[in-house]
C-alpha cells in the first residue's frame, strides 16, 4: 500500500475522535460556573465588662423660696413714706412704710389720760373702802374701769406702732404695689410688697412613690451618703448644664403625697449665699446612691424595645451566630443602660449593623474601636507603583 493511501486512511479514522473532542470542548465552554457564597455581614460589637459604677438618680425640680411673707398694713391710713429700695435685702423688723400717725398719736394720748384718771380713782376708792365709806362693789367697779383704760391705752399704743410697717422676715423684697399718698386699710387683700428668703432655698421634685420607697431603703441600708438625721446629700445641675457649687440635703421627712396620682414631692434644701438660685428656676437634683462594683453597662444604641415593651439586644456567640436576648434594663447612666439580667460579662452585643442581621445569622464581628485592616487607598496605590 502506498504511503499516501495509508495517511488518508488514518486521517479519515481520526475525524470522529476530533469531532467528539471538539463537542466536549464546546460544552465545557458553555457551562456556567457555580456562584461563590457571599461573605457574612460585618457588624460592630462591644464586649461587656463588669466595672465599678457610681449610681446616681437625677430628679428634675424647681426652686422655691425658703420663706415668703406678704407685707400688709395692720392699721388704716395714708402712706407718707416708702422706706426701702425695691429689690434690696431687708432685715426682719426693718421699717418699710410710714403711715400717717397723727390720728393714732391723738388716740394714744387720750387713752393714756383715761388710764391715768381711772388709776387715780381706783386708788382713792381703795382708801375709802378701807374706811367703809363706799361699798366693795363701787371699789371693784373702779378697779375694772382702771384695767379697761389701761388695755385701751395699750391698744392705742399698738396701733401707733403699726403705723410703721415693719419687715416680718429677712430676705429680698420685691416691687412696691403702692406709692406715697396711697390710702391703705387694715387686712387688705393686696400686699404692699413681698419678701422672699433665698438663703437657703428649696428644690422640690415630684416623683412616683416607688422612688421614695427605694431611696428610703437605700438611706436605711447606708447606700446613700448621710449628712444628718433623715437627710441625704444632693448635688445640683443648673439650667445651662453647669454644676452648682454647694451640696444640698434631701429631707425625707418633708414630703407631700398626692392621693390622686400617687406621686410625692421630694424636697431638698441648698445653701444659696450668692443668691444664684432664684425661685422658679428649673434644675436637676443628683443623688449619689452608691457604687456598684460589678455593673454591666450596655450602650443605648444596642438596646431596642419589642412589641411588649421589653428591652432586647442581639448578642454574637462564640460561633459568630446572632442570638436575641431579653434584658433587664434598670436605668440609664449617661449613654448606657445599667443591665442586671439577660447578658453577662464577656458576651458581645451588636451596636452597629443591627438592620443587616437576623437571629441565627452568621456574622463577622468587629470590636468597636478596632483599627481597620483594609489598607488606605493611597498606601495601596504606592504598593502597586
Amino acid at each position: 500500500m502506498s504511503p499516501n493511501k495509508t495517511s488518508s486512511r488514518i486521517a479519515i479514522c481520526s475525524l470522529p475522535v476530533l469531532a467528539g473532542a471538539l463537542m466536549a470542548l464546546l460544552a465545557a465552554c458553555g457551562k456556567k460556573p457555580e456562584p461563590a457564597a457571599p461573605p457574612p455581614p460585618e457588624v460592630t460589637v462591644v464586649t461587656l465588662k463588669a466595672q465599678p459604677t457610681t449610681l446616681d438618680t437625677e430628679l428634675p425640680g424647681r426652686t422655691m423660696a425658703y420663706r415668703v411673707a406678704d407685707v400688709r398694713p395692720q392699721v388704716a391710713g395714708v402712706i407718707l413714706k416708702r422706706l426701702f429700695t425695691e429689690g434690696s435685702v431687708v432685715k426682719a423688723g426693718q421699717p418699710l412704710y410710714q403711715i400717717d400717725p397723727a390720728t393714732y398719736e391723738a388716740a394714744y394720748a387720750s387713752a393714756r389720760a383715761d388710764a391715768v384718771a381711772a388709776k387715780a380713782q381706783a386708788e382713792r376708792y381703795e382708801q375709802l373702802v378701807s374706811a367703809n365709806a363706799i361699798s366693795k362693789q363701787d371699789y371693784d367697779n373702779a378697779v375694772a374701769t382702771h384695767l379697761k383704760a389701761e388695755a385701751a391705752a395699750e391698744q392705742a399704743r399698738i396701733n401707733l406702732v403699726y403705723t410703721r410697717v415693719l419687715a416680718p422676715i429677712s430676705g429680698r423684697i420685691g416691687r412696691s404695689s403702692v406709692t406715697e399718698g396711697a390710702l391703705v386699710t387694715a387686712g387688705q387683700t393686696t400686699a404692699l410688697a413681698t419678701i422672699q428668703q433665698l438663703d437657703p432655698i428649696y428644690v422640690d421634685a415630684t416623683q412616683p412613690s416607688t422612688m421614695l420607697l427605694r431611696l428610703r431603703r437605700e438611706f436605711a441600708s447606708g447606700q446613700l451618703k448621710k449628712v444628718g438625721e433623715q437627710q441625704a446629700e444632693v448635688k445640683l445641675t443648673l439650667e445651662d448644664g453647669s454644676a452648682y457649687a454647694h451640696a444640698g440635703k434631701l429631707q425625707f421627712s418633708e414630703v407631700a403625697v398626692d392621693p390622686t396620682s400617687g406621686s410625692v414631692t421630694l424636697r431638698a434644701v441648698f445653701p444659696n449665699p450668692d443668691e444664684l438660685l432664684l425661685p422658679g428656676m428649673f434644675v436637676h437634683q443628683r443623688i449619689q446612691e452608691g457604687v456598684d462594683e460589678n455593673a454591666l453597662l450596655v450602650p443605648q444604641q444596642a438596646v431596642t424595645r419589642d412589641q411588649r415593651g421589653e428591652a432586647t439586644a442581639l448578642v454574637v456567640d462564640a460561633g459568630n451566630k446572632v442570638e436575641p436576648r431579653v434584658l433587664q434594663a434598670e436605668r440609664t447612666i449617661g449613654d448606657q443602660w445599667l443591665v442586671t439580667g439577660g447578658v453577662k460579662a464577656g458576651e458581645r452585643v451588636i451596636v452597629e449593623g443591627l438592620q443587616k442581621v437576623k437571629p441565627g445569622a452568621t456574622v463577622k464581628a468587629v470590636e468597636q474601636g478596632d483599627a481597620p485592616t483594609t489598607p488606605a487607598p493611597a498606601a495601596a496605590a504606592a504598593g502597586k507603583a
